[in-house]
């Protein structure tokens, strides 16, 4: 698996969408600006960027870094397949144009994953993207998480080859499927539509704002889907609109380093799945001593003290987590 990732408290990644009311640390002098070994990543001094800071803060930063290095996360081909999976059922095909050589063309489709998450499609003769994937097969998708409203929520881009589907056994197949996710699509039936199917070679996905890589094919052909990830956007939902005071206290209490001083001012669930939640903090813009050069804005993960596979284990799990956070003192600033 190759990742081009970069920490989730980085500034260079959060630079482009988030700006902060005072002016942080440069990147050669922020300890969160940080990526794994061997990844791709700005030169960013080193240790050297440790050295600016107090005692009291460098223990801080250790204490968040290490946290969100270590905590259980999905993993990407969960994380893509996942996506794949439970997006509306539309998204965005790229293919070589026919009609206007050397352009590409962009078509809004209709697609439902098979059980290895190869994108099912059915496709009218006359439609433009239709000629094009029949003059060159080669194409992608380009496929947003359901939720998906800005950068920080995650988007897929798989690329591979078209084909049609001509057995009957095989289109069926594809029927059965394509009418699970789409329901109401009438058209399967028309006579001038034709099944196709695309053999995924490369996956390329972001996450969010410092989370961004590629996985294999063979990474996502074996991957499952995560079952909590069905319905964790409605469980999002009812926790940003209803319990963000409950989300707060969980992050002060099970994350090292952002309790105490109000540092931590909105916290919205980005994303839910069956080792924990993607959770995207405000901090006070006031406050840079806590965290030194973290953005006004950032994504951390928040895990869950186990797995839970059913909905209603992860309402269990965070009530337990809320009860536990909000019965404990904010920690006294170092």
């Amino acid at each position: 698996m190759k990742f081009a990732f970069v920490f989730l408290a980085s500034l260079a990644a959060a630079a482009d969408s988030f700006t902060s009311k005072s002016a942080p640390l440069p990147n050669r002098l922020n300890p969160l600006h940080h990526a794994p070994k061997n990844a791709p990543k700005h030169d960013v001094g080193g240790d050297s960027a440790m050295s600016h800071l107090t005692p009291e803060q460098q223990e801080r930063v250790k204490a968040y870094m290490e946290h969100q290095e270590s905590v259980p996360k999905p993993g990407f081909p969960v994380d893509v397949r996942s996506l794949v999976q439970y997006n509306h059922g539309f998204a965005v095909m790229s293919t070589f144009s026919k009609a206007h050589e050397g352009y590409p063309g962009g078509s809004v489709v209709g697609f439902a994953p098979d059980e290895e998450g190869r994108p099912l499609f059915i496709f009218s003769g006359m439609s433009s993207h239709t000629q094009d994937i029949l003059a060159n097969p080669k194409c992608s998708l380009t496929v947003a998480s359901k939720e998906f409203k800005g950068a920080a929520d995650g988007r897929v881009n798989l690329m591979g080859t078209c084909r049609r589907i001509r057995g009957e056994e095989e289109i069926a197949k594809a029927k059965e499927i394509y009418r699970a996710k789409h329901p109401g699509a009438f058209w399967i039936d028309f006579g001038d539509f034709n099944w196709f199917t695309m053999d995924v070679e490369h996956i390329r996905f972001v996450g969010g704002f410092a989370r961004a890589g590629s996985i294999t094919a063979e990474e996502y052909k074996e991957a499952k889907p995560d079952p909590i990830m069905a319905f964790g956007g409605h469980i999002a939902q009812h926790m940003n609109d209803d319990h963000m005071s409950s989300t707060i206290a969980m992050v002060e209490h099970y994350v090292p380093g952002l309790a105490g001083d109000n540092y931590v001012q909105e916290a919205y669930i980005t994303s839910v799945d069956m080792l924990g939640m993607y959770v995207k903090v405000t901090r006070d813009p006031e406050n840079e001593d806590r965290l030194p050069g973290q953005p006004q804005q950032f994504k951390l993960r928040l895990p869950f003290p186990r797995p839970v596979t059913e909905r209603k284990d992860v309402k269990n799990v965070i009530v337990e987590m809320t009860q536990a956070s909000t019965k404990s003192t904010p920690q006294e600033t170092k």
